[in-house]
C-alpha cells in the first residue's frame, strides 16, 4: 500500500537496531519529544516479557516523568515482579487517528501513532519517591481539583503498590498519516474516498449509587469530559 502521508526529515537516529523501523522507513521518528508526545497522549501501554520462555502481554496504566515511565501494581503481581527484576521487557502504546477510506479495498488502512521503548525495569523502593509517582500517575488521570478531596494513599496502600522504572533511551515513533494511496487506475472511480477521525470520547459522570446523593456532579468535571488522550503529560 502507498502511504502519501507519511512523515520524513527526521534528524534523530535509531539507539538501537531493534527500534530502527525497517518497512517504511520514513514513517519512523526517533525524536524523544516525539516519544514522549505518544506517551503521554495515551492512557494505557501494553507491557511484554517472558515467563518460562512464554510470552505475555499485559494492559497497565502508567505515568511519564522526564525521560522515565513508571509502572504500577499489586506488590504480589506477578507480572510486576518479573518487570522489575530487570527481565528484558518493552512498552507499547498506540493512538488511533482516523479511519482511511480508499477506494479499493486494498487501500483502505488507518492513521495511526505508536511508540514502543525496550529496555530493563528496576524497582522504585524509596516510599517518598513511590508516592509521589502515584500522585504524578493519579493527576494524569484525574481531573483538576479531585485530588484535593480525597483521602490520599495511607502507608499501608502504598506498601501493597510497586513502582517501577523503565528508562526511556531505546525507543522509536511509527506514524501514518494521510490519506488512502490510492494507484491512478481508481482514481477515477465513483467511490467516496477520505477519512473518518477517530478518537476516545469520554461520557458524562454517573454517580455509583452507594449512597444517596442529592446534589450536582463536582464542578470539576464540568467541561472535562472529552478525548481523554489530549491531556497534557508530565514534563
Amino acid at each position: 500500500m502507498n502511504d502519501p502521508g507519511e512523515p520524513s526529515g527526521r534528524k534523530y537516529r535509531p539507539a538501537s537496531e531493534r527500534v530502527r523501523l525497517k518497512r517504511r522507513p520514513a514513517r519512523a521518528d526517533y525524536d524523544p519529544a516525539a516519544v514522549r508526545e505518544v506517551f503521554d497522549e495515551a492512557l494505557m501501554c501494553h507491557v511484554g516479557y517472558t515467563i518460562d520462555a512464554v510470552p505475555y502481554v499485559m494492559p497497565m496504566l502508567y505515568v511519564r516523568v522526564g525521560d522515565r515511565l513508571y509502572l504500577h501494581g499489586s506488590a504480589a503481581n506477578r507480572t510486576l515482579e518479573t518487570v522489575a527484576s530487570g527481565a528484558p521487557i518493552c512498552a507499547e502504546a498506540t493512538l488511533l487517528d482516523g479511519l482511511v477510506m480508499g477506494r479499493s479495498a486494498f487501500e483502505n488502512s488507518v492513521n495511526y501513532r505508536s511508540v514502543i521503548a525496550f529496555g530493563h525495569g528496576s524497582p522504585v523502593d524509596d516510599v517518598d519517591a513511590k508516592r509521589d509517582i502515584l500522585i504524578a500517575l493519579l493527576g494524569r488521570l484525574l481531573p483538576p481539583g479531585r485530588l484535593e478531596e480525597v483521602r490520599l494513599l495511607a502507608p499501608r496502600e502504598l506498601a501493597r503498590t510497586k513502582v517501577v522504572e523503565l528508562v526511556l533511551e531505546e525507543c522509536s515513533v511509527k506514524v501514518r498519516n494521510g490519506p488512502a494511496g490510492d494507484g491512478e487506475q481508481d482514481l477515477d472511480a465513483p467511490v467516496w474516498a477520505g477519512e473518518i477521525p477517530f478518537g476516545s470520547v469520554m461520557g458524562p459522570p454517573v454517580h455509583d449509587g452507594r449512597r444517596p446523593w442529592t446534589g450536582d456532579a463536582p464542578a470539576y468535571l464540568d467541561g472535562w469530559a472529552g478525548p481523554p488522550n489530549r491531556r497534557a503529560g508530565t514534563p
